[in-house]
């Protein structure tokens, strides 16, 4: 599987942006797929995924980013609402066929990544 993302860019604190991210391949519907980011200096953090038909997300995202998936689209979104300077990042998108839900927040499990689109909320 190969994945791209896009949609990151430049924003005030309160604003919006959704990110995007699409696969390659035929069978993207059978994936759990994630979002991570990483901040300068930190280690890449997880943001929210699908583990088969429910969405998990981190703490300090919940109620702001929704993360949602086009299958036909082979495509897996997060919309990011009331962004905070804290949100800054380089947002990973990544994909596996055989995480178990004990995995799910742990960037290293996942095989397959994206490119990373760099998000930078402004004060």
């Amino acid at each position: 599987v190969q994945l791209q993302a896009s949609g990151g860019g430049l924003v005030q604190a309160g604003g919006s942006l959704r990110l995007s991210c699409t696969a390659s391949g035929r069978t993207f519907s059978t994936y759990h797929l994630g979002w991570f980011r990483q901040a300068p200096g930190k280690e890449r953090e997880f943001v929210a995924a699908f583990f088969r038909k429910n969405t998990y997300y981190k703490d300090s995202v919940k109620g702001r980013f929704i993360i949602s998936r086009d299958n036909a689209k082979n495509t897996v979104y997060l919309q990011m609402d009331n962004l905070t300077p804290e949100d800054t990042a380089v947002y990973y998108c990544a994909a596996d066929s055989r995480l178990i839900l004990s995995s799910v927040r742990t960037w290293s499990d996942w095989d397959y990544w994206g490119q990373g689109t760099l998000v930078t909320v402004s004060s």
